[in-house]
């Protein structure tokens, strides 16, 4: 079977690899959407990729692929906190999702603590850097199998 899946990255992770290094580590956005690719090559799903620092974009995106997937991985970044509007094009979407973050957002500033997807998705994944999309990704496959 050749899953479907959207990969949307959200606010500032255009800049990954430069911003905050620290936190986010030297791997670049070009270099993760790369590997994400390969994965889904590998393992027969058909992986689209979508970057945006606009809410706008990322709600119309949503408007116009989601119901075309079977999942959904987003790091909405900053938006994670703030977006009652991307949560809801998820939800109209009705697409299975899985919320990522590269760093741990629960070991951050008390806002941060607070999403508006988390309840929504299937699971979270925080903290374990690039690392949680590929978890990501190996869920998705793995579920397909028990199925």
């Amino acid at each position: 079977m050749n899953l479907k899946i959207l990969v949307i990255n959200g606010p500032n992770l255009n800049r990954l690899g430069t911003r905050e290094p620290e936190i986010y580590g030297n791997y670049s956005l070009k270099d993760l959407n790369s590997d994400i690719m390969a994965f889904g090559n590998q393992n027969n799903m058909g992986i689209t990729c979508f970057q945006s620092n606009s809410e706008e974009k990322i709600v119309n995106f949503l408007h116009n692929n989601g119901k075309n997937n079977d999942w959904l991985i987003i790091n909405p970044a900053a938006f994670t906190h703030t977006s009652i509007a991307i949560r809801d094009a998820i939800l109209s979407m009705e697409i299975k999702t899985i919320e990522v973050h590269i760093s741990n957002i629960f070991k951050r500033e008390a806002f941060r603590h607070i999403s508006y997807i988390s309840d929504i998705a299937e699971g979270l994944i925080s903290g374990l850097g690039v690392q949680g999309y590929f978890l990501a990704l190996e869920y998705i496959k793995r579920s397909q199998h028990e199925n």
